[in-house]
């Protein structure tokens, strides 16, 4: 079955997505603020759900049309063809959202969807009324000036919750994110990596899952599980395909610190029910007295490669603009004396720049839960191996 599949994203995070499906053997149909659309079948809808690293969700597209008012919202939605996606036992939930569209209440229109879908599958059915005791098929429509989309969602639990995080921290970073600074880095699984800010660990667990080939999705459920247009078997063949492509062989170097101690026992338990414990170094230790070398990563000099990536404290949450700088100073001086490392910082202060002396290779706007961020890309001498890769 042809489907026509939107994969959801972060703001700034669109591009990162769109190579992860075209990594799937999908073909891209267009990508737009928020969205990346393209084209697959259930066995590409569950590969999606399955490995895609920074989506947010993944929607079957149902329909796209205009609509002015209710009336019109009703035939139109009632057109769509509803019994090939819901059984007669579907639990149908309608969510979504409305901008500068003449139809703006958000609770009217979704009254309105979920009857249309309720007529329409009561005529096939030939019932009275639904029993919606059956799986659940959450419906989200889209209304921009005017125009709605319709969209099933497949995933359930956004795709960020990979079902590691055990314990948490203040202000945590999504995991779609962090695998997304990972892989707008230069890292490399034969590759240092170091965050000198991990909190409960989010960057280098999903380094290592990167490192290691592991479906982000591998060890949690979709509600597209419970959907009868989909096989079962695919699910569980994809999942052996998963398993079976993961690298459980190569060595890791991966270091994580942070300077508060229940932030790295944080990090440790995740870490541990990612599987990847073994894959990560983590320490209690002041970025700020962090040399290279010495020990921290683990048989590394200064003058070999590697990669640092960190979400910097910012400064309302440091609460001292002494300590922010001092960051900064140290970061200036880690440049200055190691030109093979690379340095990715994400962080809300726009003056990182000024205050390390030196302009960024890349920027990159992105938000981080609501909070508006830049990643700041410093780019250190590549290895001759790297010279000519993308």
């Amino acid at each position: 079955m042809k489907l026509e599949l939107v994969a959801t994203a972060t703001f700034g995070l669109e591009a990162v997505v769109r190579q992860e499906i075209e990594a799937l053997g999908c073909k891209i149909i267009k990508t737009e603020d928020g969205r990346v659309t393209y084209m697959g079948d259930e066995r590409a809808l569950v590969k999606s759900n399955l490995w895609l690293r920074s989506a947010d969700r993944v929607y079957i597209k149902l329909a796209e049309f205009e609509a002015r008012e209710f009336e019109e919202l009703f035939q139109q939605t009632k057109g769509v063809a509803w019994e090939e996606l819901v059984p007669a036992d579907g639990n149908v939930i309608v969510v979504g959202g409305s901008v500068k569209s003449s139809l703006h209440s958000v609770p009217a229109c979704q009254k309105i969807i979920k009857k249309a879908i309720s007529v329409r599958l009561c005529e096939f059915y030939c019932k009275g009324h639904l029993p919606e005791t059956g799986a659940t098929y959450r419906i989200r429509f889209i209304a921009h000036k005017d125009r709605f989309i319709l969209l099933a969602d497949s995933s359930g639990d956004g795709l960020h919750k990979r079902g590691y995080r055990v314990q948490d921290v203040a202000a945590p970073m999504k995991e779609t994110l962090a695998a997304a600074l990972v892989q707008l880095s230069f890292y490399y699984k034969d590759r240092v990596l170091v965050d000198t800010c991990c909190g409960s660990g989010t960057i280098p667990i999903e380094a290592a899952l990167i490192a290691r080939n592991i479906a982000p999705g591998l060890s949690r459920k979709f509600a597209a599980e419970n959907w009868e247009i989909i096989d079962s078997d695919i699910w569980k063949e994809e999942r052996k395909n998963a398993f079976e492509a993961a690298d459980f062989d190569t060595p890791l170097n991966i270091t994580g610190m942070d300077i508060d101690r229940r932030a790295v026992n944080a990090a440790k338990a995740n870490a541990d029910e990612a599987g990847v414990i073994d894959d990560i170094d983590l320490v209690c230790k002041d970025m700020i007295e962090w040399q290279i070398g010495g020990g921290i990563p683990k048989g590394i000099t200064p003058d070999e490669y590697g990669v640092v990536i960190s979400n910097l404290p910012y400064g309302i949450r440091i609460g001292e603009e002494k300590g922010l700088k001092a960051i900064y100073a140290h970061f200036k001086e880690l440049m200055e004396t190691c030109p093979n490392w690379s340095f990715f910082l994400i962080t809300a202060d726009k003056n990182l720049e000024k205050e390390i002396g030196r302009k960024a290779d890349r920027r990159r706007k992105l938000y981080n839960g609501q909070i508006e961020t830049q990643f700041y890309q410093f780019h250190g001498n590549r290895p001759k191996s790297r010279k000519n890769e993308g």
